[in-house]
């Protein structure tokens, strides 16, 4: 896989000047699609200013801790995904990625209290040996638990010892974001489900969509903020 990326073929989920320069920063490949995820060190250098160039962003990875889900990670391109949490102690502040309300893929300051914990849907299920269950998430992680939990319902994870403090199942009246799509960065209740297709509600307006679009945040209302910007 090559390291560079051009600008100008990058995802249109990222926000980013795209004639300024001709290359960006490519992620390595991670738990999330490419589209859902930006480089660390371009967040840090782009969106966050800690310094102006990549060479200095290499050296606070370095030398500082800069953690993801609560992991110190160092390689400027560790691919930062949709729903990750990134904290920095020493400036006491913390981030989620996000989409905004265009379906782009924005950086968002978090209380402290929600840097703790984590939306995780899952994607999938395995029966492993003694009927133990491993549970396959939308960021690439791999859970076994006893849980009453299908494909589509959302665990929310403590971090960074990513142990399960609630389940949110995928049904009417659970609160909703959407994460891809022409309607990606909304959000709203869900209404109905019949077969691979959602209804939802945003106030009273009935908005059909892709069931496998729908990323369930609460029972009746989110457990995180929701960031709705418009940039």
């Amino acid at each position: 896989m090559k390291n560079h990326l051009k600008r100008i073929a990058s995802p249109r989920t990222w926000i980013i000047l795209r004639k300024e320069n001709t290359f960006i920063t490519r992620p390595n490949p991670g738990g999330h699609p490419l589209d859902q995820g930006l480089a660390l060190g371009t967040i840090l250098r782009d969106e966050l200013k800690l310094a102006s160039t990549m060479r200095e962003i290499k050296k606070v990875l370095e030398n500082n801790e800069i953690l993801v889900d609560g992991k110190r990670r160092k390689d400027h391109r560790y691919l930062v995904g949709l729903f990750d949490v990134i904290t920095i102690p020493l400036t006491k502040k913390a981030y989620r990625l996000w989409l905004d309300q265009k379906g782009r893929i924005i950086v968002a300051e978090i209380k402290e209290s929600e840097s703790k914990i984590k939306p995780c849907k899952i994607v999938g299920k395995t029966m492993l040996a003694g009927k133990k269950i491993q549970f396959h998430l939308h960021d690439g992680k791999n859970l076994i638990a006893d849980l009453k939990a299908k494909v589509g319902d959302t665990l929310i994870l403590s971090l960074p010892k990513l142990e399960v403090k609630e389940v949110f199942a995928l049904q009417p009246g659970a609160a909703v974001f959407l994460t891809k799509g022409k309607h990606s960065g909304d959000s709203g209740t869900l209404k109905e489900l019949k077969g691979g297709e959602a209804v939802y509600l945003k106030g009273k307006e009935k908005i059909e969509t892709a069931k496998d679009y729908i990323f369930v945040l609460g029972k009746d209302k989110p457990i995180i903020e929701l960031k709705m910007t418009n940039q």
